[in-house]
């Protein structure tokens, strides 16, 4: 039976436990958070991050209109054009040369997109697993960065990170919540929504396992 009393923004986050605690420990992030990778490898990571949210960017104004995912779209939360300023210091003038996505990045690009044209609903779980992640997780990645390769704080290199125009991120992240609790689907739609949830933590998984494999440790032991 669905459950009609508990909050559907609660419901996402237990729903996508396991997922999401797979995608927070993978061996990728871990080595690279932990200093055992170089700045190649967050390099390499927000180009992949670009294929990403150009995917989720490329239909915001066509969805803003609709009932279902168009609360959802918000210009403050645009991630691309600070993407490619962070990769153009990261990676210089040739930057766009590096940018080839990784098989997982590719599917996980794509899938989005069919979301975003077919299924509104399915947009919005992406679009709530990226943007809410980044706001949160998001910021002990931009410290971490920060300190490891010495890049201005909030600066060129970690600005993907800076929402400036968000001035109260919990405020935000409460209103963005509530949203999801008011979505204006039924019931058996919303189970649809939780599962692309688990398979939108799955595809970064995916994306963190390749990458793992092109940069492996320097750790000893």
């Amino acid at each position: 039976m669905p459950d009609t009393t508990t909050p559907f923004s609660a419901q996402i986050r237990t729903a996508t436990e396991r997922q999401h605690a797979d995608a927070e420990n993978s061996t990728f992030m871990s080595d690279m958070l932990g200093g055992g990778l170089g700045v190649a490898a967050f390099y390499r990571y927000t180009g992949q991050l670009w294929h990403v949210y150009s995917a989720l960017e490329e239909f915001a104004d066509a969805l803003a209109a609709d009932p279902v995912a168009g609360p959802f779209v918000r210009p403050e939360l645009a991630r691309v054009a600070h993407l490619e300023d962070d990769l153009a210091h990261l990676g210089g003038a040739d930057w766009r040369a590096d940018l080839d996505p990784l098989p997982a990045t590719a599917a996980y690009a794509e899938r989005v997109r069919e979301c975003a044209r077919e299924w509104p609903a399915g947009y919005v779980a992406h679009h709530y697993t990226r943007y809410l992640g980044d706001l949160s997780g998001g910021q002990v990645i931009r410290g971490t960065a920060e300190k490891l390769w010495q890049l201005p704080k909030r600066g060129d290199g970690v600005r993907f990170y800076v929402f400036d125009q968000i001035p109260n991120p919990a405020a935000f992240k409460r209103e963005y919540r509530e949203l999801l609790d008011a979505l204006a689907v039924d019931d058996l739609e919303k189970q649809r929504v939780l599962g692309e949830c688990q398979r939108a933590f799955d595809f970064n998984t995916a994306m963190f396992r390749e990458l793992a494999g092109e940069f492996p440790t320097r750790r000893q032991g």
